[in-house]
């Protein structure tokens, strides 16, 4: 499923050679539309020419469409795809400062390359003013740093603020973008008594249509959902449940929970009253319905962030690992034996567990087998045993610091 890592599959240099082409093709195609031409950029604002607007808009509807309807088909994992995290204010005042540059200059960044690779001398000072401007903020950020990174909303995109299923705001974003280009043509020739032509009416009837059409599939062909995602992805990723990689014994656990190189993150996904019966300091409880709210914040969490799913068994912390698998692809785990085997381990010497020593392991029901004589939760001296004091186990480590490769894109 993509998208692919091309480092992996092409190695180094040929991910790179990938990567030069697609930016030749680029521009190569920028410059043959004239976007190196300075005039041309800066008449869209004026509304002499429209060229420009229209182009880069089909090109992000075409795109998005493409997208959604490849996640749909479940041929690309959007979750995988790089999203340029929310900053709403700076992104407001960044957004003035470049649309203000872009009329004086005529160039955005992207084109003023093209303009550059071109030997024209405004694309060139142009480029010459970016780099400066780049070096310029490099070295007064700190100032307002605070400012920089205020107002952060991760990856937050337009279904989740207007509260709708992605293909109707995929729906409605082709139906302004061809309202736009209508409006705008109507608008040209009320200013300047004439309307832009790009090329003839029925080629141009023929593609809204067609971009209508496909993105009217996705009215009915829905994003897929958590159980359909997990299928979908059951190739890549249910050989670790059935190899057991990911189920990681109560000693490293332990070891975790006493290594300060490591930022743990235990999610207990049992119901109340055996959480409240038992469980381990520091875990937070998030029941299965609640994981997907937490989405964001595991994107947020930093490299050498380990998640442990822990339920009673491995009956619910499974189906845990397999919805984080489908909704962040964290660096998760799975507690073996769940707190039923925890509780053999650091627990069956206590009177206030039951008194009757280890619970069999073979019967997996969800159940908490360790009766408590009250609900003592992370109070009880199991929650957090000593690590130095308890018995020394030999078991295997599986747990791996995974680096996170941001597969970023877009245009400079």
């Amino acid at each position: 499923m993509a998208p692919f890592d091309l480092a992996a599959e092409l190695g180094i240099q040929g991910s790179y050679l990938v990567y030069l082409g697609i930016g030749f093709a680029f521009g190569f195609v920028l410059e043959s539309a004239g976007f190196g031409d300075a005039r041309r950029l800066a008449a869209q604002f004026y509304f002499r020419e429209l060229v420009v607007l229209k182009v880069m808009f089909t090109g992000i509807v075409v795109a998005m469409t493409l997208i959604f309807l490849s996640t749909a088909l479940g041929l690309l994992d959007y979750d995988e795809v790089w999203v340029n995290p929310t900053y709403l204010w700076p992104g407001i005042v960044g957004g003035i400062i470049m649309g203000l540059g872009f009329i004086i200059g005529g160039y955005c960044p992207g084109t003023s390359l093209v303009s550059m690779a071109t030997l024209k001398v405004d694309g060139s000072f142009f480029v010459m003013g970016v780099i400066t401007g780049v070096l310029i903020f490099g070295d007064t950020v700190a100032y307002f740093n605070h400012f920089w990174n205020s107002s952060f909303m991760g990856r937050f995109t337009l279904p989740e603020m207007l509260g709708l299923d992605t293909g109707v705001v995929v729906f409605l974003a082709v139906l302004m973008a061809l309202a736009m280009f209508w409006g705008l043509g109507l608008l040209s020739k009320a200013i300047y008594g004439k309307q832009e032509d790009l090329s003839p009416l029925k080629p141009r009837i023929a593609a809204a249509l067609i971009l209508l059409l496909v993105s009217g599939l996705l009215l009915f062909y829905n994003q897929p959902d958590l159980e359909r995602k997990w299928q979908l992805l059951a190739k890549e990723y249910a050989p670790r449940l059935e190899q057991r990689t990911v189920y990681i014994d109560p000693s490293e656990l332990l070891h975790l929970m006493n290594d300060e190189y490591i930022d743990l993150v235990i999610y207990d996904v049992r119901n109340e009253p055996d959480w409240n019966q038992f469980h381990l300091v520091d875990a937070k409880r998030v029941p299965l319905e609640e994981l997907p709210a937490l989405r964001k914040q595991i994107l947020s969490l930093p490299e050498n962030a380990v998640i442990v799913l822990v339920s009673n068994d491995e009956i619910l912390s499974t189906r845990a690992w397999k919805q984080l698998m489908t909704m962040a692809k964290p660096n998760a785990y799975i507690l073996e034996g769940g707190i039923n085997h925890w509780l053999n381990i650091y627990g069956v010497a206590d009177d206030e567990v039951g008194g009757h020593g280890a619970v069999s392991l073979a019967i997996k029901d969800g159940s908490l087998r360790h009766p408590f004589k009250m609900a003592l939760g992370a109070r009880h001296a199991a929650s957090h045993p000593d690590e130095h004091l308890t018995p020394q186990r030999e078991y295997t480590p599986k747990v791996k610091l995974l680096k996170k490769v941001a597969r970023a894109g877009g245009c400079g």
